[in-house]
């Protein structure tokens, strides 16, 4: 589906963290679970996005990360000691396992194979880019967690250094939320491989968030708690629809190769439906392309996900304004009857003080002509506010 000779784009824990947020969307299901590069698909499609991170950003994050892990590790196990497990024996020596391996599959199984060792040898060992493997819909994703802390009781816990910072103690919440939902899939990830041994390791919901301190480069850590969305995670992808059944419905021949003709790639996209929200625009490569087809056709979804779920079966902004106006719609239907009743709350506002209506709108646009009202009646009475 991908094309002939086009790589395939790996997953990451975003990605999937955006495409649990939004499980109605078929379209990124299929193209994420084909590998496709959503942002030369956007290219071709004549709607590119400035989605993803600055160079300038990723360079920085870089650095702030080595600096993080250097000398084997020994501030960020002192940070997960701090916050994460201070009652075990300080981390003095740990163990960071080499994970080098042939291939994704083989860097999985050789991460498997350490957090194995790591549990029978006791004491702290620090994973550095671990690869763990998690099933999507029915095809494997694979994620690289920034490292992986295992205790000296055996249990682990996932850690994400991210290069916000953190102001006088507290950071963006909305950074912070993000950076939660992203390790709650390590979380998911690291179950399937505890899952796997005999007795099961315990993974930790709370996680170890390390920044920047203010504006230095000296990181900070934090203990995040992340139940709540691995809950709303693992819930979300058990509710994706299988890869197979998205690509049997598709037409004979579909692809999306971004150097196929623009009118064909764009039948290929538009025969996956889509779920467009507002929250995709700092989501997904494709959210220009799909906000345009979802104003194109009045859908009620680029208005935001809470009021799509209000408006019931009223599906686009003619809909809604025809039943607000008692045009169409079932009275009986809540939705309808809640239009219809504000409706009537605008136009009771409206209504001049004198008991007229608004003036009606002409045909050009602007109100037609009203009597001029006395010209008492416009001047404000300065003495009595004096």
């Amino acid at each position: 589906m991908r094309g002939p000779d086009v790589p395939a784009k790996a997953l990451d824990a975003r990605a999937l963290a955006a495409l649990a947020a939004n499980p109605g969307c078929r379209r990124r299901a299929i193209l994420d679970g084909a590998g496709v590069d959503k942002a030369r698909l956007a290219s071709a499609l004549g709607t590119p996005s400035g989605f993803g991170q600055s160079q300038f950003a990723l360079t920085r994050g870089n650095a702030f990360e080595a600096k993080v892990k250097a000398d084997g590790g020994a501030e960020l196990l002192r940070l997960a000691h701090a916050r994460l497990d201070p009652g075990a024996v300080p981390p003095e020596g740990a163990a960071v396992p080499d994970l080098t391996a042939q291939g994704p599959e083989g860097r999985t199984a050789r991460t498997a194979l350490a957090l194995r060792e790591a549990v029978d040898a006791g004491g702290w060992t620090l994973l550095d880019h671990p690869m763990l493997a998690l099933d999507v819909a029915g095809s494997l994703a694979f994620l690289e967690p920034d490292a992986v802390v295992v205790h000296p009781d055996g249990s682990w816990s996932v850690v994400e250094i991210k290069s916000f910072p953190v102001l006088d103690g507290s950071a963006d919440p909305a950074k912070v939320g993000a950076a939660a939902r992203q390790a709650a899939v390590y979380v998911l990830a690291l179950e399937d491989v505890a899952a796997r041994l005999t007795p099961a390791p315990r993974v930790h919901h709370r996680v170890l968030l390390v920044c920047p301190k203010d504006f230095s480069n000296l990181p900070a850590g934090r203990a995040v708690d992340v139940r709540k969305q691995r809950a709303v995670t693992a819930r979300q992808l058990a509710r994706l629809t299988r890869i197979e059944e998205i690509a049997d419905s598709l037409p004979e021949g579909t692809c999306f190769a971004p150097d196929r003709p623009a009118d064909e790639l764009t039948a290929a996209v538009e025969a996956v439906p889509a779920t467009y929200a507002p929250e995709c625009l700092s989501t997904c490569e494709l959210a220009f392309h799909c906000r345009e087809r979802a104003q194109a056709v009045g859908a009620v979804t680029r208005l935001g996900r809470s009021l799509r779920s209000e408006l019931g079966g009223l599906t686009t902004v003619e809909d809604v304004l025809s039943a607000a106006r008692g045009e169409s719609g079932d009275p009986d239907d809540p939705a309808v009857a809640a239009l219809r009743r504000a409706a009537a709350l605008r136009a009771e506002a409206l209504r001049e003080p004198g008991g007229r209506a608004p003036a009606p709108r002409t045909a050009d646009g602007p109100p037609g002509p009203r009597a001029a009202a006395p010209a008492d009646a416009a001047r404000p009475e300065v003495s009595r506010c004096r």
